[in-house]
């Protein structure tokens, strides 16, 4: 990797297609985007699409310090869309997962994101929007991205803490 010379014109037209698709993002976050940034969104599509992260691991997912990670997520466990605990292997790590709330904010946003995208599309000729999907796939491979279909099922609802019940005992 890396060793690829680079077509100065493709990285123009992915650049002008990025701002494009920055647009769409902010746009499909709706009303979540007035108490979620874009950066804190992204978190929870990681978290959501790669699975309970250590919280080093979420910072380097981000490109990102772990402090900065550290304070996102502080306010994204405060909005209750992730949750913090012990990895089962190491104690001493911190674990980081979205919460159901945090996923249905990625499903409603991606969505309204799918909409945005299929009325973009459906601007271009049918014959070309293979050509761009093959593309944007081939592009989305080479960042690193997990496509939905592959995404780990979603947290299930937690369950009412009430009195911990044991079996045998009324």
């Amino acid at each position: 990797m890396g060793d690829h010379l680079v077509d100065e014109a493709a990285v123009d037209a992915v650049l002008t297609a990025s701002r494009a698709l920055v647009a769409v993002a902010t746009m499909s976050l709706g009303a979540a985007a007035e108490d979620t940034t874009i950066a804190q969104y992204r978190a929870l599509v990681v978290l959501a699409s790669q699975g309970p992260q250590r919280m080093v691991d979420l910072a380097a997912a981000l490109a990102v310090t772990p402090s900065t990670a550290g304070r996102m997520c502080d306010r994204l466990v405060r909005k209750r869309l992730i949750r913090r605990h012990r990895d089962r292997a190491d104690r001493r790590a911190v674990q980081v997962s979205i919460t159901p709330a945090g996923r249905q904010v990625v499903d409603q946003a991606t969505a309204r994101r799918r909409g945005l995208i299929a009325g973009i599309l459906a601007k271009l000729p049918p014959g070309q929007q293979p050509a761009v999907a093959n593309a944007l796939q081939a592009f989305a491979r080479a960042a690193g991205e997990v496509p939905d279909s592959l995404w780990p099922a979603p947290p299930a609802e937690p369950q009412p803490s009430g009195p911990a019940q044991t079996k045998g005992r009324p």
